[in-house]
């Protein structure tokens, strides 16, 4: 089967690591807090324009030699320079972000059964591509394009398996067409084809480097063992980017926190700050107190 036209490439990145068996900072090694996965959506007709978004991001942070963005090395005032940049851009974002403590040496064992040894990653992923899908899908109806299908570039990272995760994609369409799981959010299977997903090296793509800087300004918001404080006014500053559900809402769809519902998580008050402005609440209801 060759793959269908598309009308829409989703650009995804992530920040820290799915690794469950040790998780900082609980264990003093292991792997990160936070696990924050970040997609840019771009129309087709646009996507050529990236080439230039990211020459012109790379400009404004002293980077033109390079015209690769690499925003973990950026100085504070070039890593908000470039949020500020993208947020003035035609794009959609969208992010995951997990607190890793409560996953600490979990095993899902219904996933476990599909064959597959990254089924933390598939599960954000998941949780990304049933909102992803769901905005491009209300697109297509909202203006009734004649292409629907949304194509999604994964940026490569060790020890992931993009074959995995192109059959994961599969098997999200064909149970959305089911019916069998999810009953409060289900992938738009109108929208999918496991013909459209692929992965590529960072550098290669200029969506992929505007898809670092929405996921590692994110992870930068959040984290504090690897990247500093919590630094929040990347994240903020991509606001009026980040999606919005029907119901005009960021929180749950534009950004979502794990584990749910919020006061479940168990993160400092710099860490909320984040969610907090993005309109999600910790205020624990009196009948769990």
């Amino acid at each position: 089967m060759t793959a269908p036209d598309f009308e829409f490439i989703a650009y995804i990145d992530e920040g820290g690591d799915p690794s469950l068996k040790r998780v900082r900072p609980i264990d003093e090694k292991g792997g990160t807090e936070w696990m924050v996965i970040s997609a840019v959506v771009v129309s087709r007709d646009r996507d050529i324009e990236a080439i230039k978004w990211v020459a012109d991001i790379c400009k404004k942070t002293g980077q033109a030699r390079s015209q690769v963005i690499h925003f973990k090395d950026l100085s504070p005032e070039n890593k908000l320079l470039a949020a500020e940049h993208l947020a003035g851009l035609p794009v959609r974002i969208f992010t995951v972000a997990s607190n890793k403590k409560n996953m600490r040496q979990h095993r899902n064992e219904r996933a476990e059964k599909i064959p597959s040894r990254q089924w933390f990653y598939n599960w954000l992923s998941r949780i990304l591509i049933e909102r992803v899908t769901d905005w491009c899908w209300r697109r297509v109806q909202k203006n009734t394009l004649a292409r629907r299908h949304v194509k999604f570039m994964f940026s490569q990272s060790g020890g992931h398996s993009y074959s995995q995760t192109a059959a994961y994609h599969e098997l999200l369409k064909v149970q959305s067409i089911g019916g069998t799981y999810l009953k409060k959010w289900v992938p738009r299977s109108e929208v999918m084809s496991m013909h459209l997903v692929e992965a590529h090296p960072h550098y290669k793509f200029a969506g992929l480097q505007l898809a670092d800087i929405a996921a590692s300004s994110f992870y930068q918001a959040v984290d504090k063992l690897d990247t500093g404080p919590c630094e929040p006014r990347y994240a903020i500053a991509l606001g009026p980017r980040l999606a919005l559900s029907s119901a005009n809402e960021h929180r749950d769809y534009g950004l979502v926190l794990q584990p749910t519902p919020a006061w479940r998580a168990d993160i400092s008050a710099d860490q909320k700050a984040v969610f907090e402005h993005y309109g999600y609440d910790f205020t624990v209801p009196w009948w769990a107190r």
